[in-house]
C-alpha cells in the first residue's frame, strides 16, 4: 500500500485526507499533528482564539467534510451547544459562529473519517503531538524526521508528503513590553490593562484584537430594545485605536446565492484565453473583461463609479469613493441596516455580487503576472476584491458601534505616509500621522496573515538539497531578457508547480506537495480561508491517487511481462 504523510491536521489536512479516502486504491496514511488535540487547525484552536472570537465563514459556505456545519450543530443536545455558547434557535445555514465551534467541527469530522477509513479499506493513524523536524527527499521516497512528545526522534519513509501545516504565527508575540506582533493566541492579549491601546489593522483580525481585549475588560449585551451595547468598569484611559491606511471598517456580510450563479462575461474560459494569447498585457485585457462584466451586472453602478473612464489603478479610488466621505462608523452602521434588511428580504446587490464571483476566477491569472503587471494588481486592483469578500458577521459590526457608542473605539486613518515607533518608547508603541503624534501604552499588529519566503521553510534538509527556491516572474520589458538571471525576478513564497510540488532538476522524489498558507499568498493572494482549503485539499489528493493508481498500473504490467 502507497505510503502518505500529511503534516498538520487542521482544515487543509483534513480535506486532504478526505480526497485520499475518496480513492479506490487502498491508502496507508499517517498524520502529524504537533498540538495534542488533532483536527481543530489553528485558526480555531481555543488556545490561540478568544471565545468571542468570530469566523467570517457560515455553514452554506463551508465545504462539508463528513456533514455540514449546521447539521452537526442540529445533532447536538442543549447542554453540548451551552458549551459550545450557541441557542437552538440560532442555528442556520447562513450564521456565523465562534471560531472555537468551527474548531470543535473539524475535530469531529476528522474523527468521522477515521471511521469511514476502515470500511474503505484504508489504514489511517493520526499522531498527535508529534512535530516533523525535518523533511529530506530520496531518488525513491521520502524521509521525514518527528519528535514525539517524550523527546523521542524517529524518521519514517514515505511515498507522498503534504506539508499543510496552515499559517504561521511567532512564538512569541509580546516582543518587548506592550507590543505584540500578532493578535494570537489571543490570550497573550489579556495582559492589557486599563489602557490606550493601538491596532494596526481594521480587517477581522483587527475585530479579532478589538474583541479579545474588550472581553478582558467588559461584556457585551443586548439592551431592551435589542441593541448590542458595551459595559466596562474599567476607568477612562481604557481605549482602542483601529487604524489602516484608508481608515475604513470592513462591510457587513452581504446576502447572495450560494453557491455562486455563473458569469457571463468575466468567466474562466475568457481569463484562460487571455493568459494564452496575451501574457505581455494581461492585467489590462483581464481589468477590459472586469469592466464588461460589472457594466453588464450593475449598469446603475458603473455609471456610478464612472467605469468607463477608470483603469487598473484608478478603480479602486472610485471603489472607496463614497464610503471615504464617511464618518466609518457612521458607514458601517447604515451599510449594517442595509445588509441586515437585505438578508430578510434575500436581496442581492448585483455589483457586490459580480465582484465576490468575481475574485475567484482572477485567481487563475495573478500567477501568469509579469513582474510589472504583479506589482500593479498588488498595488492598485486587488485590494477592492479584498474588501468585497472579506466582509464580516454583522454580530461583529454591532460590536464595534456598541464600543464606539461606549466611547471605548475609534478609528485613526494613516494614509501612505505614517512612522511607527517601537524603539523610543518604553511600552508599547508611537505612531505619527502627518504632524500628530499618537502614543499607546500596547500596540498589537492585527495585519494577519503575510507572504513568507522559500527560506523561511521550517524543514532545513529541504533547503539544504536545493529543492525548495523562491517564486520567479518574467519582468515585463524586453530589455531585461539578455539572459535567464535577468528575465525574472523573485517573488517570494516557493516555485511549485500546478499540483503544489516543488519544481527542481535533481534526481529526487517529487512527490512532496506544499499547501502551507504562507508559501502560496505570493501568487495566490486569496487563497486564506476554508473554501481555499478544500479545493487545495482536493487537488492535492488527486495528483496523489492519480500518481499512485500509474504507479500500479505500471507494476501490474511490469507482473504479466514477468509471467
Amino acid at each position: 500500500m502507497t505510503n502518505i504523510a500529511i503534516i498538520g491536521s487542521g482544515p487543509t489536512g483534513i480535506y486532504t485526507l478526505k480526497g485520499l479516502m475518496e480513492s479506490d486504491v487502498a491508502l496507508t496514511i499517517t498524520v502529524y499533528e504537533a498540538n495534542a488535540d488533532p483536527g481543530k487547525g489553528t485558526p480555531y484552536h481555543p488556545r490561540a482564539n478568544d471565545r468571542a472570537m468570530l469566523a467570517n465563514i457560515a455553514s452554506i459556505e463551508l465545504p462539508p467534510v463528513c456533514e455540514s456545519l449546521a447539521h452537526w450543530l442540529r445533532r447536538k443536545s442543549a447542554a453540548e451547544l451551552a458549551m459550545l455558547g450557541i441557542a437552538v434557535e440560532n442555528i442556520g445555514e447562513r450564521e456565523f459562529y465562534p471560531r472555537v465551534v468551527l474548531g470543535e467541527y473539524f475535530q469531529a469530522q476528522l474523527e468521522g473519517l477515521l471511521a469511514k477509513a476502515v470500511v474503505g479499506g484504508h489504514v489511517v493513524e493520526v499522531k498527535a503531538s508529534h512535530r516533523v523536524l525535518d523533511i529530506q527527499l530520496r531518488e525513491r521516497d521520502i524521509d521525514v524526521e518527528v519528535a514525539s512528545a517524550d523527546g523521542t526522534i524517529e524518521h519514517k519513509s514515505f511515498d507522498h508528503v503534504v506539508m499543510a501545516t496552515g499559517h504561521d504565527w511567532p512564538d512569541t508575540t509580546e516582543t518587548k513590553p506592550g507590543f505584540f506582533v500578532s493578535p494570537w493566541p489571543a490570550e497573550n492579549l489579556d495582559t492589557i490593562g486599563d489602557v490606550s491601546a493601538g491596532i494596526l489593522g481594521t480587517s477581522l483580525s483587527g475585530i479579532d484584537a478589538v474583541v479579545s481585549v474588550a472581553t478582558s475588560r467588559g461584556s457585551f449585551l443586548l439592551d431592551d430594545a435589542g441593541t448590542m451595547q458595551y459595559h466596562t468598569a474599567s476607568g477612562p484611559d481604557f481605549h482602542l485605536t483601529m487604524m489602516s491606511r484608508k481608515g475604513l471598517l470592513p462591510e457587513a456580510d452581504f446576502f447572495c446565492p450560494i453557491p455562486y450563479a455563473p458569469l457571463s462575461i468575466f468567466t474562466e474560459v475568457a481569463v484562460d484565453s487571455l493568459i494564452n494569447t496575451v501574457p505581455d498585457r494581461l492585467l489590462d485585457e483581464m481589468f477590459e473583461l472586469f469592466r464588461a462584466q460589472l457594466f453588464s451586472s450593475d449598469p446603475a453602478y458603473a455609471e456610478r463609479i464612472g467605469l468607463g473612464m477608470l483603469t487598473v489603478e484608478t478603480v479602486a479610488g472610485a471603489y472607496f469613493s463614497e464610503r471615504e466621505t464617511y464618518d466609518p462608523f457612521t458607514w458601517a452602521a447604515l451599510n449594517l441596516g442595509e445588509a441586515k434588511a437585505n438578508k430578510a428580504t434575500r436581496t442581492t446587490v448585483p455589483w457586490r455580487y459580480a465582484i465576490l464571483c468575481m475574485h475567484e476566477t482572477v485567481l487563475r491569472a495573478v500567477p501568469h503576472f509579469n513582474d510589472q503587471d504583479l506589482r500593479r494588481f498588488h498595488k492598485h486592483f486587488k485590494t477592492l476584491f479584498v474588501d468585497d469578500y472579506a466582509t464580516v458577521p454583522h454580530q461583529s459590526i454591532e460590536r464595534l458601534l456598541a464600543l464606539h457608542r461606549a466611547g471605548r473605539l475609534s478609528v485613526l486613518k494613516l494614509g501612505s505616509e505614517y512612522d511607527l515607533d517601537i524603539e523610543n518608547i518604553a511600552r508599547g508603541a508611537a505612531v505619527t500621522v502627518g504632524k500628530e503624534r499618537y502614543e499607546f501604552a500596547a500596540f498589537i499588529d492585527a495585519t494577519g496573515q503575510h507572504a513568507v519566503s522559500a527560506w523561511d521553510v521550517p524543514f532545513p534538509s529541504l533547503i539544504e538539497q536545493g529543492v525548495v527556491r523562491e517564486a520567479r516572474t518574467t519582468r515585463a520589458s524586453t530589455a531585461f531578457a539578455a539572459t535567464d538571471d535577468t528575465a525574472t525576478i523573485a517573488t517570494g513564497g516557493i516555485d511549485l508547480d500546478g499540483q503544489f510540488r516543488p519544481l527542481f532538476e535533481k534526481p529526487l522524489s517529487h512527490n512532496l506537495y506544499c499547501v502551507s498558507i504562507p508559501f502560496l499568498l505570493h501568487k495566490l493572494p486569496f487563497v486564506q480561508g476554508i473554501t481555499s482549503a478544500e479545493e487545495l485539499g482536493k487537488l492535492v489528493a488527486a495528483a496523489i491517487v492519480a500518481d499512485v493508481q500509474t504507479r500500479n498500473l505500471s507494476l501490474e504490467a511490469a507482473e504479466r511481462i514477468v509471467a
